[in-house]
């Protein structure tokens, strides 16, 4: 499995030491004893974790340059895409934000383990504070791609990316989205279509072109019933 990892990372222009493939084996364990006890995942065999978690999480390197930038993971859930991305490109500066408190216990234990510092936010997105502020912000598997553009892109800053990572049947969600990208200062840069483990995805890629005003993101409540 070492191998077949590494050549697909290839494939995104990323190459790993045998240190931080180790963290990668310390997630997968950690992740499984953990899911025993806590929902993260219904994906447990090894070689499925590695290519439909960890390879899809590092496939955001197919729309975007990943460097030292301020990321903003809404929605996090087991640590995806975020922790993966930052095993690999430890310069990132990586925020996550989940409303289960489970699931943040469990990302505090995992980055302790694996010696990585990222900052864990237990508690609604809608209550953040830090709008037009992050260069990427990203969500996989979260909700559909309308209420997560006003979930997500306020947070982004002006020149920034809102990246949703979305499944084959995207279209229709993506074209009930187009006002709501209106309406929160954003416009669609790019949408890659790919695939992992001959399993269609996608990354919807939304530029920030003007601050979002300050009344966005509305309660969620407000969101899921009348979407923009």
């Amino acid at each position: 499995m070492k191998e077949k990892f590494i050549k697909m990372l290839e494939t995104l222009d990323i190459s790993i030491t045998d240190e931080k493939y180790e963290k990668f084996i310390m997630f997968y364990e950690l992740l499984i004893e953990w899911n025993r006890k806590v929902n993260l995942t219904s994906i447990t065999n090894f070689e499925d974790v590695f290519m439909k978690h960890f390879y899809d999480s590092l496939c955001l390197a197919k729309g975007v340059k990943v460097k030292n930038q301020r990321l903003l993971d809404v929605g996090s859930g087991a640590g995806f895409p975020s922790i993966p991305l930052k095993i690999v490109f430890e310069e990132l500066d990586v925020t996550i934000i989940d409303a289960l408190s489970k699931r943040i216990t469990f990302l505090d234990v995992l980055t302790k383990a694996m010696d990585i510092d990222v900052r864990l936010i237990h508690g609604r997105v809608e209550e953040h504070k830090f709008r037009n502020h992050y260069d990427i912000v990203t969500a996989r598997a979260v909700s559909n791609f309308q209420i997560l553009t006003e979930l997500c892109l306020p947070f982004v800053r002006v020149g920034g990316l809102f990246i949703a990572f979305k499944g084959p049947k995207y279209r229709d969600e993506f074209e009930k989205g187009g006002n709501a990208i209106k309406i929160l200062g954003g416009e669609v840069a790019e949408i890659i279509e790919y695939s992992v483990n001959n399993q269609a995805r996608v990354l919807i890629l939304i530029k920030k072109i003007t601050s979002t005003e300050k009344q966005y993101p509305r309660n969620y409540g407000k969101i899921k019933n009348k979407p923009l």
